[in-house]
């Protein structure tokens, strides 16, 4: 795989221009064509295979045989759809439709061949093999979203973003995923970058003049747009717990001593028949996980092994596995069983369990489960409950939906204003790492420390920026992003 790195520097004589300069180890990728089948693998009604490159639409039209009048590189139109067939060595293969998006207004701004044929995994691989036969060569994971960060159609960001936008499980991920990719996130790290650029060209260009000891940045106002790049950053840093349980799930544990109707609530909730039911202790053994989507969030319930003093090691195994999935869960649910719960039980609870309750990254529900089991709720719990608490049957399925509108209220509560969300853990710890530099720019100001040195923190906080959009990146980054992609995106 071809990768580039662009390098950022600034021009001190014009204070608002930046020159990226890209360095191509290899012109290898302008050079080639690439295929892949862009459908997820299998048969179905229909598949499409996506070709990009020079040699993409001389390559198509030597196999394609319109139904109507012929089709050349002359008259062909770009973003219309030709109905005909492939046919090579004599044979037609299959009845396709073909469309070309002319470079540079295509997905990777270079020419596009998309043909969409029958969903046949024989026919699939057939085009693929005659497309090899033909000089093209087969596609990397995630190579043409990588040629439309190369080719400046997208930034880094956005190729996160279509990563995201493919693997949204839900209404709120979708979302995220569209605004990054749409290119909300880097519009707000490139202002970021463009508030810091001008006054950096200045301190830069100090560096130029030192022996005349002149200052051409005004330090109050620099040390006045800092502190707002240092909130902007903040407040950046601090929607990652947000946007990280969006992207990936929010996790919630269902936490209780054994037979209190752990297993069954998660039934219930999933509606479904996920864990094993029974009235004997110590029935989970492992954590049980299963993901739903709830009011447009995506939660990933986790059911764990009942808590209690054993000997049992596969059981103790299971306990100290339950402790684990409370530590990564964003919301806890200690069930127990009302039926038998008194006040000492509660009080026990809440001692236990205080320092996950205190947690402000967690929030710690009671549910009081198996109330078919009363006549009506013993009213020395209300009293003594400090806690939010909700009364169900989940062998009956009686106000699950209570306790579903109470997740997605407090994750709605949680969530952050700000139409920008950061869900990428790489983007957050970009951002912390301009946040510290910014803080040390910040602190060699208050002590007057030498030009120079607040250059050096000014410089790192633009490259740490920098890699969130690409401006400065790695091959090894690179690989790493593009390669989780599917083949043919």
């Amino acid at each position: 795989m071809v990768l580039i790195i662009k390098y950022n520097s600034i021009f001190v004589n014009d204070i608002q221009n930046e020159l990226v300069m890209a360095h191509f180890p290899s012109s290898a990728y302008k050079n080639d064509t690439i295929c892949a089948i862009a459908t997820p693998p299998g048969s179905g009604a229909v598949a499409i295979l996506r070709l990009s490159g020079k040699d993409s639409l001389s390559s198509a039209l030597k196999l394609f045989e319109a139904a109507a009048s012929p089709v050349t590189p002359e008259n062909i139109r770009s973003h219309h759809l030709y109905f005909g067939k492939v046919v090579f060595k004599g044979e037609v293969v299959d009845e396709v439709l073909l469309s070309y998006f002319k470079a540079p207004h295509s997905y990777t701004a270079e020419d596009v061949i998309e043909i969409s044929c029958h969903g046949s995994e024989f026919i699939q691989q057939k085009l693929i093999e005659i497309f090899l036969q033909l000089g093209i060569r087969f596609a990397e994971p995630g190579e043409f979203t990588m040629r439309a960060f190369l080719n400046g159609r997208l930034d880094l960001s956005q190729a996160e973003g279509v990563a995201d936008l493919i693997a949204s499980q839900s209404v709120t991920a979708h979302r995220l995923a569209m605004n990054q990719m749409r290119g909300g996130f880097s519009t707000k790290i490139n202002e970021l970058r463009e508030k810091l650029v001008g006054f950096a060209a200045l301190i830069e260009l100090e560096l130029d003049f030192s022996e005349e000891d002149v200052e051409f940045a005004n330090r109050s106002q620099f040390s006045k747009l800092i502190r707002e790049i240092e909130s902007e950053l903040t407040l950046l840093i601090d929607s990652f717990k947000v946007g990280n349980v969006i992207r990936k799930g929010i996790p919630v544990a269902i936490i209780g001593k054994p037979n209190a109707g752990k297993s069954t609530l998660l039934n219930a909730i999933l509606n479904e028949e996920k864990a094993i039911v029974s009235e004997i202790p110590g029935t989970t053994r492992d954590a049980i996980e299963d993901t739903i989507v709830i009011g447009g969030y995506n939660f990933r319930f986790i059911d764990t092994a009942g808590l209690r003093a054993t000997e049992e090691t596969i059981e103790t195994m299971g306990i100290e596995k339950t402790y684990d999935k409370i530590n990564e869960a964003s919301l806890i649910l200690y069930t127990c069983d009302i039926s038998e719960t008194d006040d000492q039980a509660i009080e026990e609870i809440l001692e236990e369990f205080k320092h996950y309750i205190e947690d402000e990254n967690k929030h710690f529900i009671l549910v009081g489960n198996k109330i078919d089991m009363l006549s009506e709720i013993p009213p020395h719990l209300k009293e003594i409950l400090n806690l939010e608490t909700i009364f169900v049957s989940a062998k009956r399925k009686e106000n699950i939906h209570l306790l579903a509108e109470t997740l997605v209220a407090r994750v709605k509560k949680e969530s952050i204003s700000n139409d920008v969300i950061v869900s990428n853990s790489r983007h957050y710890e970009a951002l912390q790492l301009a946040l510290e530099a910014i803080e040390a720019v910040e602190r060699a100001f208050e002590n007057n420390l030498p030009t120079d040195l607040i250059a050096i923190d000014i410089r790192q906080a633009l490259h740490n920026l920098g890699t969130i959009t690409g401006e400065v990146t790695t091959n090894e980054v690179l690989d790493t992003i593009f390669s989780k992609f599917c083949i043919g995106k």
